[in-house]
Order: structure tokens, then sequence, then C-alpha cells
């Protein structure tokens, strides 16, 4: 008869709930954190979408347009400088792409939220090239090759760091 409960092997510390009979492992908390930044970051985009719809022609005509547009330029580098991933830019990028886009469309009643006016077209063309800028400078920034902590790219040397191979010592360990 099973508790439900069991320990890592080698470990000492508390029982860990096991869900189907496998024990948690050390990475799925930090997994469901990294999910949950990106769902946040979906919706985020979203809200910007939404709240743009509605004050894009507030002011002088094209510069809340322009101020929503930098603002999602914004989040996009935010969250790949952050998750240090280029999906990181992609999350808000796609929430603001479909909110936008989904208001801007007319219902068969013939409202729209985002008119063919100055101000619609920057907020939509500007918003979307802001969203596309962002996205390609994070991609160009954060998908380079996978380099271990202290490694320098080819060619280049850290600060403080020898490039030179280690050393042997007699015995064979560097």
């Amino acid at each position: 008869m099973s508790s439900g409960l069991q320990r890592r092997s080698g470990d000492d510390g508390p029982a860990v709930p096991v869900a189907g009979g496998a024990a948690a492992g050390p990475g799925d908390e930090g997994r469901a954190v990294t999910v949950g930044a990106y769902l946040a970051l979906f919706l985020l985009g979203m809200a910007q979408a939404i709240l743009g719809a509605f004050f894009y022609d507030s002011g002088p005509v094209p510069i809340a347009a322009i101020g929503f547009g930098a603002a999602i330029f914004g989040t996009c580098l935010l969250g790949g400088w952050g998750l240090r991933r280029p999906v990181g830019a992609l999350a808000p990028v796609a929430g603001w792409l479909i909110a936008a886009f989904v208001l801007a469309s007319g219902t068969s009643g013939g409202s729209v939220l985002i008119t063919a006016t100055t101000a619609g077209t920057w907020f939509l063309f500007g918003g979307a090239a802001s969203a596309a800028a962002g996205l390609v400078t994070v991609f160009l920034v954060w998908s380079g090759p996978r380099r271990s902590r202290g490694q320098a790219p080819a060619g280049r040397a850290l600060p403080g760091l020898r490039n030179a191979p280690a050393k042997r010592r007699p015995g064979g360990r560097p």
C-alpha cells in the first residue's frame, strides 16, 4: 500500500508527492515557471493591443499610436532578455497580433474599434513593424550558439580568463 510519497534515491530530504507513480523531477518547477512566464508575456501583448485599440487616437494624432508601438517593441526586448530566448519575444508579439487584428476586423453590424484613419494605420502597421523589429532583434542577440559559462565566442577572449589550454600536471590531470 503506497502513500503517494517517495524519496529520491540518495536523498534524505522530505518525501516528494508522486503522480502516476513517477517522482517529481528537479526541473519540473522551473518548467512551470517558464511556461507561466510565456503565458504572462502572451497576455501582456494582448493587453497592450486591447488598451491601444481604445487609446491609439488620443492626443496629437500619431503620437499615442507610436507610443503603443514603442511599448510592444520594449516588451519584446524585455521578454527576450528576461528569458534569454527568442520565444520570450515571440509570446507578446503573438498576443499583440491576435488581439489587434481581431479588434481591427469588422463585425456583421459594421462596428470596428481600430478605424482606417491615420492614427489607426500607425497603430496597426507601426505596432506590427515594432513587434517584428523587436522579435528580429531578440533573435539576433539570443539565438546564437549556446556556450558554457565563462566561454568566449570564437576568436574573442573574455577579460580575466586565459584561453590557453590547461597545463597537464604529472599524473594526467589538468
